[in-house]
């Protein structure tokens, strides 16, 4: 596990392929414009989905993950400013809560949960692609969840599969617990993820040693 001393120190491009806890914003400022081939990531949208006790969607009950405050609000401009200098392109889930950070796209991805009940139905992400919108379906009742706000592994996929290429490095600077760092593994894509809670950090470098993603 690397911090932002070690990339200080050592380079930004030593962290590719392993896990960074830190703060993603002065990762980021170490990395070169346009270094990055895609932005994948999930940022705070600050509705409070911040850990401890919740819901288990598939088992019934409760479950309890690491508390933090990281949802308490939205992250600044600065993140934005950094995450469209560093990538020529981004896909930012959440992004109808910073429409005012995002340019008008018509390459929106809407993921189709299939959850019911009191549930969303689904959820939306910004894109900088110049395409027509997309939509991805998949039910999310399923066990194994290690962060509040987890995606599933088959949706970073197909994302990856459809939004990039064999060989490119893509960055998640809200990695949480590494979700699309493993799927980059899976598909043959290089990554850097930066997530400032250790116990994510932890439960990502589990993730990333085992042969069959959870």
């Amino acid at each position: 596990m690397l911090n932002l001393k070690d990339l200080q120190e050592q380079g930004w491009r030593h962290g590719i392929n392993k896990i960074c806890c830190c703060d993603c914003l002065p990762a980021m400022r170490l990395i070169e414009d346009k270094a990055i081939d895609l932005i994948l990531c999930d940022p705070p949208y600050g509705i409070g989905e911040d850990g401890g006790r919740f819901r288990d969607r598939k088992g019934g009950g409760h479950r309890v993950l690491p508390k933090g405050n990281w949802d308490k609000e939205r992250v600044g401009k600065e993140y934005f400013n950094e995450i469209f200098r560093i990538a020529p392109n981004q896909i930012v889930f959440g992004g109808n809560y910073y429409t005012d950070f995002l340019p008008v796209s018509r390459g929106w991805i809407y993921w189709q949960k299939l959850m019911g009940g009191d549930f969303s139905d689904g959820e939306l992400a910004w894109t900088s692609f110049d395409r027509v919108l997309k939509e991805f379906t998949y039910c999310n009742k399923y066990a194994g969840k290690k962060h509040p706000t987890q995606k599933p592994a088959e949706l970073m996929r197909w994302i990856l599969e459809n939004y990039s290429n064999e060989g490119d490095l893509i960055c998640d600077p809200f990695a949480g617990s590494f979700t699309t760092a493993r799927a980059c593994k899976d598909l043959g894509r290089d990554f850097i993820g930066f997530e400032l809670s250790p116990s994510y950090c932890r439960i990502g470098e589990e993730r990333l040693r085992q042969e069959v993603m959870f």
